[in-house]
């Protein structure tokens, strides 16, 4: 057994194995969803997907994320960090396995295997994410009591540098070997994953905080009702809609705002690598303004950047970037400070605690924040298009209306279902607008449009004897149809008037979700007050020395 390091000296030689193997974790949890986003495409092609296919195969990410971290918690303290690391491993390690699945399953069962392949090698990858979340905060608290929110900074600097990583790895794909296939770029996540195997395989874990000071299920639960502690995980709930949500879109707003794929990719780069820089010095704001305090100045930030990206004199370059890098200098702290605050405030909620506010927060972003905010663009967009051409909406109408989740059904007049713009529609209107001659099969710069890539693989799937849906095919022929019937002979007069909506729909959602970090920062506010009013912030700690570790 591996002697521990006192908390007030240097931390030993296993709690850094152990602290930068969960920083890999997260490495690997940045990297996969960054790559995932990009091959989309290339999935789509080989496999003959639709849009709301490849939506479907994506959507569970965020929610199987949060529901992991939670179920997890529950086990944390009583079966022990490295059972759950290694729990997480093979999760991870499966979920290439199913995916990689999905080429060979293919050709022996057509489209509908390949597409429960991904499904479910996304859910194992959204579950051993959120295994290692529900283990990696606990243990960063437990291996350093003195310095929680720091190194849970530090900790979640992981995050934004796997995101940057995953952009990297395809543009350099893509410069290097434009034909590689996307199993290959996937499978560059498995790197992190087997670094953070290693080194966590047969080291010796610390017990929780809360399990080495004999703190009984019982007392955990307790503690999980107290009144400030539900206030923070409704702040959680706040935070993953804001910082998940907003980022779930940031890069295709950001792209409709500067009409620029490169400049989107950069400013997507630059946030992320500003979120990652930063997160390395919260210790030092902290010990000069206390966790809350730093939350609420980043609740501060937080509104203004998002208010600023709402308004029309962001709509250039420079003023745009501007505003974002202020919006991501207020998110930057937002979840590893808060999980710092819930851990030296409640060490007795133990894992449970920092479990279950990790997953509200997810949970929080993937049912409410990413559907809300493509709410708002569609309500705001489809209110504009309907001012200034109703002919053009009545062209690029979809064809069934969508509420706000959960929202719409409690208060429908407030948040009603909206009809927004057909997306496939709008994909044609991108890829053909302005060409004259309808059998011109070489619409942009000579490369083939997605709407004629649908086309030619569903051709090649039929050549092949391979299951087509046939529904999927009259879709697609019908899309050629309406534009060359509605969409081409309008489109002079409707592209201005739709740029102009889509770009509305767009600013507009980001003016109201800076709503959201305004009540961050009033609820961040009266955690001030109630602390200056109770003594002021104090971390509490359950025991003087360090935790025993245990064996694994």
């Amino acid at each position: 057994m591996s002697s521990a390091t006192s908390p007030g000296s240097s931390p030993g030689t296993n709690e850094k194995i152990l602290f930068w193997a969960s920083f890999f974790t997260l490495i690997a949890a940045g990297i996969g969803f960054s790559v995932r986003a990009f091959i989309l495409k290339d999935w789509g092609n080989q496999f003959g997907f639709t849009q709301s296919e490849l939506g479907a195969i994506t959507g569970g990410g965020l929610v199987g994320f949060g529901i992991a971290i939670i179920f997890f918690s529950f086990c944390a303290d009583q079966f022990g960090y490295g059972k759950l690391m290694l729990v997480a491993f093979l999760l991870h390690a499966s979920s290439a396995v199913v995916t990689f699945a999905a080429t060979p399953v293919f050709n022996a069962y057509g489209k509908e295997g390949a597409h429960w392949c991904l499904i479910i090698g996304m859910w194992l990858f959204a579950l051993g994410n959120g295994t290692c979340e529900a283990v990696i905060n606990p243990l960063t608290a437990t291996l350093f009591p003195r310095n929680k929110t720091h190194w849970l900074n530090i900790l979640h600097a992981g995050w934004p540098l796997g995101l940057i990583l995953g952009a990297l790895i395809v543009l350099g794909f893509k410069q290097a070997a434009p034909d590689v296939r996307w199993e290959i770029k996937l499978g560059v996540f498995l790197v992190p994953v087997l670094l953070y195997g290693l080194m966590m395989f047969n080291k010796p874990f610390p017990h929780s905080e809360a399990k080495s000071s004999g703190v009984s299920l019982g007392t955990t639960l307790l503690t999980i009702l107290s009144p400030v502690l539900l206030f923070l995980f409704l702040m959680q709930a706040l935070v993953g809609y804001v910082e998940l949500g907003t980022d779930s879109w940031i890069g295709n707003i950001t792209e409709r705002v500067l009409q620029d794929e490169t400049k989107a990719l950069l400013a997507f780069i630059w946030t992320n690598a500003l979120m990652f820089t930063l997160r390395f010095f919260a210790g030092p704001i902290v010990e000069r303004i206390n966790p809350v305090g730093l939350l609420f100045a980043s609740a501060l930030l937080g509104t203004a950047g998002l208010f600023m990206l709402g308004q029309d004199f962001t709509n250039a370059t420079w003023p745009w970037m501007f505003a974002v890098t202020i919006y991501g200098l207020g998110k930057t702290f937002y979840w590893p400070t808060l999980l710092g605050t819930i851990s030296e405030r409640f060490p007795k909620g133990g894992a449970l605690a920092l479990g279950i506010s990790g997953g509200i927060g997810m949970i929080s972003a993937g049912l409410l924040g990413s559907p809300g905010i493509g709410y708002t663009q569609d309500y705001f967009a489809v209110q504009k298009l309907k001012e200034t051409s109703p002919a053009a909406y009545a062209r690029y109408k979809a064809p069934d209306a969508s509420g706000f989740p959960v929202f719409t059904s409690i208060t429908p007049d407030q948040f009603p279902p909206v009809a927004g713009l057909d997306n496939a529609k709008l994909k044609v209107f991108d890829d053909w607008g302005g060409v004259i001659d309808p059998t011109d099969w070489k619409r942009k710069e000579g490369k083939t449009t997605t709407l004629e890539s649908d086309l030619e693989t569903v051709e090649r799937l039929e050549k092949e004897n391979k299951p087509v849906e046939k529904s999927l095919k009259e879709n697609l022929t019908g899309l050629i149809k309406w534009w060359d019937a509605e969409g081409r002979p309008n489109y002079a007069t409707d592209k201005d008037k739709l740029a102009e909506a889509r770009l509305y729909g767009a600013k507009q959602a980001l003016l109201y979700t800076a709503v959201v970090p305004a009540l961050l920062a009033v609820g961040f506010l009266l955690l001030i007050l109630y602390f200056m009013m109770t003594g002021g912030y104090k971390q509490i700690h359950l025991h003087d020395t360090h935790p025993p570790m245990e064996e694994y």
